[in-house]
């Protein structure tokens, strides 16, 4: 496996199995060292990182101040377009100018709107540099899903696909079109990215001022706008991208990523959008997931590292199987996050590329995708846990019934602290109260347990959010669809368990006394005004919605409905 991983935990040693490891030293209680039974708090096994503090420090002026001897930083998969180091400093600045020539100032916040492309980190790095923020969104979002989120964070100026433009239009947002290659012509985005780069005077931007929302689905509710501040971004680049990379014997500037995984979602983001470029590393990214595509572009550009969600890694470990191993050889390492991962899964991927360092990860939104990464060598492999906490990242396992502390081995849920918590949900207070406390730590909403060597294991969750292929579906959202169709007295949406997408949206629904309507009418009738992959996939008729006594649904019992087979 990962002998070229550099071995930062000589405390320990092996007790003669595979999976398994114990403490050489414990603390007088019989626990663990990274563990306090006095105050509940798991503490990171990795040593402190010294975080800069400098007050007035953006995270792009921190990325950019990073030395490294990095060539091609983003390369276009399907046209071979690339931008390389010494030009992307230079198109950011260029952004940011014409992006002050257009009006936009510190505060304002912009949206994107788009699929991976070579432009995205040029347009949000630029954006950043302004002191403006930036939303991010799934090109996919459906033209109630826009408005909602444009009028929600007060969306000054947009940038979308050229097809896309008169959507804003009609919002009354101003948008520029960003086409997939970039031509010498008349374009609002060519007049823009070719702006004078030294036209911004430096705005005052601190490490606590917001640079992002990007919505998610929280523990409950609908979807909410994640505030993340420059600190956060510039915690998530050295906690993230640049520790896991000092791990490793093999440089940084030899690494080349694929994109596949969404710029728009925080996971992406983090790395393609921001962390991988303060490294030097290469990212090759793809417009649009297609399996073949995908094996021919990591011969063609000798691939070392593949993030991905678990749809993703099925998909290669299919792949894996049909193509000759040289096909392969420059793969290197890939990652699993998002979603939780089946053992079948992992075995499977396992068989198909043992030559590949595998591991999991965790980490949220709201978390700036900062919590736990899994890391192996040659004496453990840990495949099934998510890994290790994150430098500088404290959690507690918390029983959800008592609200006390749980030691290593129990189950309960998850609470995270350090430079990566958000900063709250935007316009919402109560939901910020409800997910962080006045100490800092915030409930993830998921039930996990931590073994005795400090590795993170996800077991189910609290909260009731359905994760299809990686994305986030607040089931309310999907109630609030079909609870505006006259002909349904009420609804509730759960999750199924899908061996493809990890979980689909089931919808029960009570109809009206003589209606009659068909599964498939209202699977396209929510079809219509939400993104494809948030979809109801089943309709279930029953007769009544079990709900508590505060009237809150109770999905749990909902689960015993679903049919054997979805």
């Amino acid at each position: 496996m990962a002998t070229s991983f550099k071995n930062h935990n000589n405390e320990y040693f092996q007790d003669g199995t595979k999976n398994s490891r114990r403490m050489k030293t414990q603390n007088p209680n019989g626990h663990p060292n990274f563990y306090s039974s006095k105050t509940g708090i798991y503490s990171s096994k990795h040593p402190l990182i010294n975080l800069p503090s400098d007050p007035f420090l953006d995270v792009v002026t921190h990325i950019f101040s990073s030395k490294h001897k990095g060539v091609s930083a983003l390369i276009d998969s399907s046209s071979g377009t690339s931008i390389t180091y010494s030009q992307l400093h230079l198109l950011v600045q260029s952004v940011a100018g014409g992006l002050h020539e257009m009006g936009v100032s510190q505060g304002d916040v912009v949206l994107i709107l788009l699929p991976n492309s070579i432009y995205f980190p040029v347009i949000f790095l630029g954006a950043l540099s302004l002191g403006a923020i930036v939303s991010t969104m799934n090109p996919l979002s459906s033209l109630l899903e826009i408005k909602k989120q444009a009028l929600d964070c007060n969306v000054t100026l947009a940038f979308t696909l050229p097809d896309k433009v008169d959507t804003f239009s009609t919002l009354g947002i101003p948008a520029v079109g960003v086409p997939e290659n970039l031509k010498s012509d008349n374009s609002a985005f060519y007049k823009l990215i070719t702006s004078d780069p030294n036209s911004v005077p430096r705005p005052k931007i601190n490490q606590q001022d917001t640079a992002a929302i990007l919505y998610s689905s929280g523990t409950t509710g609908s979807s909410k706008g994640v505030m993340l501040t420059h600190g956060n971004f510039i915690a998530m680049v050295e906690l993230f991208p640049r520790f896991e990379a000092s791990q490793y014997e093999f440089t940084s500037e030899e690494s080349v990523y694929l994109a596949v995984l969404p710029m728009f979602h925080i996971y992406g983001l983090s790395l393609f959008v921001m962390g991988l470029l303060s490294l030097g590393s290469t990212v090759v990214l793809m417009r649009k997931f297609d399996a073949d595509e995908m094996i021919r572009v990591i011969a063609k550009y000798g691939v070392t590292h593949f993030p991905v969600v678990p749809p993703l890694l099925t998909a290669l470990t299919r792949a894996a199987k049909g193509v000759a191993t040289n096909g392969l050889k420059s793969l290197k390492q890939v990652s699993s996050g998002a979603a939780p991962l089946s053992r079948i899964s992992i075995e499977e991927f396992i068989q198909a590329l043992p030559q590949v360092d595998f591991f999991q990860g965790y980490g949220m939104t709201e978390t700036t995708a900062v919590g736990t990464r899994g890391f192996n060598i040659e004496q453990l492999c840990n495949y099934s846990s998510v890994g290790l906490l994150a430098p500088n990242m404290q959690a507690k396992v918390v029983d959800w019934i008592t609200g006390s502390f749980l030691p290593p081995g129990s189950t309960g849920e998850l609470w995270l602290r350090g430079p990566g918590v958000m900063q709250g949900y935007l316009n919402n207070v109560e939901a910020t109260l409800l997910t962080i406390d006045k100490d800092g730590w915030l409930r993830t909403g998921d039930i996990v347990y931590f073994d005795h060597d400090g590795y993170l294991h996800t077991v189910d969750r609290l909260k009731e959010i359905i994760k299809y292929k990686g994305f986030q579906i607040a089931p309310a959202d999907l109630e609030a669809v079909l609870s505006s169709h006259p002909d349904i007295v009420d609804t509730a949406v759960i999750a199924a368990e899908d061996e493809e997408a990890g979980e689909i949206p089931v919808a029960f629904v009570v109809m009206r006394n003589g209606c009659a309507i068909s599964p498939s009418t209202l699977v396209d009738y929510v079809a219509k005004k939400v993104a494809p992959y948030k979809k109801v996939r089943k309709v279930v008729f029953t007769h009544s919605i079990p709900r508590s006594a505060s009237g809150k649904i109770l999905r749990r019992e909902l689960r015993n409905f679903l049919p054997s087979k979805i």
